[in-house]
């Protein structure tokens, strides 16, 4: 498994390569993808992370996220996750992007150019244990409400664009 991640300045212009854990404890701004599937009855499919996770462990988050290997596409690197943490593939759209850089405590950064991905999907997922310890299909606005009552159960990077992917899914889907 290849261990790096793609270093981009503001504008998501390649800079370099790093190794992964190095970028988290430097705060490098990387290249990352976060995906958003649906089911035809409109749910949104998350995930818990596994205890195993060397950040964010036992945190709910948004189905899949991750980071492009060197030389590989965004598009790609998605649907390659997707596979690898939940055993499935479905179509993806690129919705939006945005930056942010977050503390993740124990001396680790997430400073990410994430690229946000809508899919649809009614598949059942069949998640790796090393990556995923729960998974369900919720109401988007029961998460909203849940993400504000309950904060510390979610990922940072889903609290900061989880409206926005919603307003995202509810564009393709011809509104909410």
């Amino acid at each position: 498994m290849d261990d790096k991640v793609i270093l981009v300045d503001e504008a998501n212009q390649v800079v370099g390569v790093a190794e992964k854990m190095r970028a988290h404890r430097d705060g490098s701004l990387h290249r990352a993808f976060s995906i958003f599937v649906f089911n035809s009855t409109r749910e949104l499919l998350i995930q818990k992370r596994s205890a195993a996770k060397y950040h964010s462990a036992n945190l709910w988050s948004n189905t899949c996220c991750g980071h492009p290997r060197p030389n590989e596409s965004i598009d790609k690197a998605a649907h390659r996750r997707l596979n690898e943490e939940l055993g499935f593939d479905c179509p993806l759209k690129l919705a939006f992007t945005f930056t942010y850089k977050a503390s993740l405590g124990s001396n680790l950064f997430e400073h990410e150019y994430d690229h946000v991905f809508i899919g649809l999907s009614d598949q059942q997922p069949s998640p790796n244990p090393s990556e995923v310890d729960e998974w369900m299909w919720v109401n988007p606005q029961a998460l909203t409400t849940d993400v504000k009552e309950h904060s510390d159960n979610f990922t940072c990077w889903l609290k900061l664009c989880l409206e926005r992917a919603l307003d995202a899914y509810g564009n393709l889907a011809g509104g909410s």
